[in-house]
């Protein structure tokens, strides 16, 4: 499965504090909308989600050319696939891949959902 989602907000700006806890912020709230609707229409239904282990590669394509960390942007989008059901649970990720794109105007994140193949099991060391 192929997605293209708009660029998401770093988990910085995903979360606030309240006085009765950490929530999802303004900005978060509005990034899973259009995430959810960007689904729907690529999609053109709410699809059945996804059960098995999963292996996700992850393209951002800044909006400009800030300086930003590339682990601080997978919490919003996974929690958007999760709320659009496209899968049962992050958790079923297994394997995941994030690369920088190119600026692009407005930004955007494209995701590629596979199932996960575990790569062979390796020994700790080699005996010869």
């Amino acid at each position: 499965m192929q997605l293209i989602l708009p660029f998401p907000p770093s988990v910085n700006g995903y979360w606030r504090a309240t006085k009765t806890g950490v929530k999802i912020s303004a900005r978060g709230r509005i990034f899973r909308s259009n995430a959810l609707a960007s689904i729907y229409q690529q999609l053109r239904c709410s699809p059945p989600a996804l059960l098995t282990e999963l292996d996700v590669h992850l393209v951002l394509f800044p909006p400009t050319r800030a300086k930003r960390d590339l682990d601080n942007f997978q919490k919003a989008l996974f929690d958007g696939l999760t709320h659009a059901g496209i899968w049962k649970d992050d958790s079923q990720v297994k394997r995941m891949t994030v690369e920088w794109g190119p600026v692009t105007k407005e930004g955007k994140a494209e995701i590629t959902i596979t199932d996960f193949k575990p790569a062979g099991v390796q020994p700790a060391y080699r005996v010869e």
